[in-house]
């Protein structure tokens, strides 16, 4: 198993084998459940090869998991926001679906590697916020690149992506971990109208401090313009509800004095 220290800077030296790297870049995918609570970023629904055009359209999203999101245009315009804590479901959905007994990921306890990735993990009520489409939601929890779990040594074939040329680089100054990614048969998107990789050959990075897909981009001629980047701004700032709800709930600020009528 790769000792590869996660919380180092790009060091082509300290980064092992091709195949410690294969296995982090997999584990890392499994990883963003357990690496943070709350993310600020920048997200452009189309790729670039090394940095965003100016003019290109962009929305800047505050998210709060389990659920939370806000999300604004480049001017300030508010797109979509939601605490997702009043989502109420009846009396027969919570008796009758097994999902709705299912702790967050964050409450119960993956099977980590040696550098602290996730290497297998449990049964959880996974899902991220999405807008536009679901490639959004997939960037934010990138499992459906690695899957769940490591496939046996004897099916290399049953993983859901061949990988190749994978390698650490810099991103809008984050490490990250670069990879030529392939779908096999094995690969099954979170939404399959929006897969982080299409068929053919894709370059993917995988933050390594968040495990969050920072940027896709399909290689392939016929589909050169799929694919997103995103822009990492802060990781667990704390974010009070009043931020994901489209007005505030106003509440009295204790240091006024309040005026009472009182008629005689």
């Amino acid at each position: 198993m790769s000792t590869w220290d996660t919380r180092r800077r790009p060091d082509p030296d300290r980064s092992g084998s091709p195949a410690d790297l294969i296995t982090v870049f997999r584990n890392l995918c499994r990883s963003s459940p357990w690496k943070w609570q709350s993310l600020r970023f920048e997200y452009w629904d189309e790729p670039f090869t090394s940095a965003p055009d100016p003019s290109a359209p962009l929305v800047r999203a505050w998210l709060r998991r389990p659920g939370a999101l806000r999300l604004e245009t480049a001017d300030g315009l508010v797109l979509h926001s939601t605490t997702g804590i009043n989502d109420s479901k009846d009396g027969f959905y919570v008796s009758a679906t097994r999902k709705s007994w299912l702790l967050p990921p964050h409450l119960v306890a993956p099977v980590y590697d040696d550098g602290g990735l996730v290497r297998r993990r449990p049964e959880a009520a996974y899902g991220e916020p999405g807008f536009g489409n679901g490639r959004f939601s997939a960037a934010l929890d990138p499992v459906e690149l690695a899957g769940n779990a490591p496939v046996p040594l004897e099916f290399p074939g049953n993983n859901a992506v061949e990988i190749n040329d994978v390698r650490l680089v810099d991103h809008e100054g984050r490490q990250a971990v670069e990879a030529e990614v392939t779908p096999t048969s094995a690969y099954h998107p979170a939404d399959p109208g929006a897969p982080l990789c299409m068929p053919g050959t894709s370059r993917v990075r995988i933050d390594v401090g968040t495990g969050v897909c920072v940027a896709s981009r399909s290689l392939e001629s016929a589909t050169p313009e799929y694919g997103h980047w995103l822009r990492v701004i802060a990781v667990d700032e704390y974010m009070l509800d009043d931020l994901f709800l489209a007005e505030s709930m106003n509440l009295t600020d204790v240091r006024r004095h309040i005026s009472w009528d009182i008629s005689a």
